[in-house]
């Protein structure tokens, strides 16, 4: 099967028999483009999905069945329904926006089962999904399960722009305080923006990502400050060789958000997972056939 989660800024697929995973593919969107100010998806992140989509098809074999879920950026949108219609009618992909509880859930199985395969699983942890349009948050503890979905991304604040981005931060920073409980916790972080970090400072650029290099990593606060002091002073063509076309100016506000994370939470490091949603959608499918 193939599963695809389209979120607020990156849409993402990948293959999977239940036992072994196949080939994945990926691409930078920007779904959630402008929404905070019109509250509809615009008609160029559409026809960016649609070409992502279409790419892919070059790659992955759609003969597959498809479980295509979608998040943040449609949830909040307006015109939603009428966007997915669009999508449907000139890919043959429907998508099911799913609220930030089934995201946060399908991505704590995801990154509990990339854990499990690596034995280092602890037996409490929170773990911090920072989307383009959302961030999750979910406390694990001896199979008792806490969630929550803020409505805080880096798409989103990106476009507060570089005023309004330092206050969004602190605003952010407390709603992440006042979340959840992370005492006596481990810290997991997912999705690009941590990955990212962790993969600069392995030596990888965009194109040489390597997810197996990844997936264990520790990543101290400090070594976030010094990725964002570094990617800050480089001019915008070398950025966009380590974070991706159409990310080099959205990691700004990535890592900000990723360090007041562990601010808010007090801790100094952090495992980070580069499985999320997407496999989550994955192993949910194998779950109910």
């Amino acid at each position: 099967m193939i599963a695809v989660d389209l979120g607020s800024n990156t849409i993402r697929f990948i293959e999977f028999d239940g036992e072994l995973w196949g080939k994945s593919f990926e691409k930078i969107i920007r779904t959630a483009e402008g929404l905070h100010e019109t509250n509809l998806i615009g008609e160029k992140a559409l026809d960016r999905i649609i070409d992502a989509i279409n790419e892919a098809k070059g790659s992955l074999d759609f003969s597959q069945p498809i479980r295509a879920y979608t998040t943040a950026a449609m949830r909040l949108a307006a015109n939603a329904n009428e966007a997915l219609s669009k999508i449907a009618q000139l890919t043959g992909i429907e998508f099911e926006i799913i609220d930030g509880e089934k995201e946060a859930i399908l991505t704590l199985d995801a990154v509990r089962n990339r854990l499990n395969v690596m034995g280092i699983e602890p037996s409490s942890f929170v773990l911090a999904d920072i989307g383009g349009g959302s961030t999750e948050l979910t406390r694990y503890s001896n199979d008792a399960i806490e969630t929550v979905s803020l409505n805080y991304g880096i798409v989103t604040l990106s476009e507060e722009g570089e005023n309004g981005l330092e206050e969004k931060i602190r605003i952010f920073e407390n709603a992440v305080k006042n979340s959840i409980d992370n005492q006596s916790a481990t810290l997991v972080l997912t999705a690009g923006t941590p990955t990212t970090i962790a993969a600069y400072l392995c030596g990888m650029d965009y194109a040489t990502y390597d997810p197996q290099k990844i997936n264990g990593y520790r990543l101290g606060l400090m070594d976030c400050h010094r990725v964002y002091d570094e990617l800050l002073a480089m001019d915008e063509v070398t950025r966009r060789r380590y974070v991706g076309v159409g990310r080099e100016n959205l990691i700004i506000a990535g890592i900000l958000m990723v360090t007041a994370i562990y601010e808010a939470f007090g801790c100094e490091e952090a495992i980070i997972i580069d499985d999320g949603l997407r496999e989550g959608i994955a192993l949910e499918y194998y779950k109910l056939h």
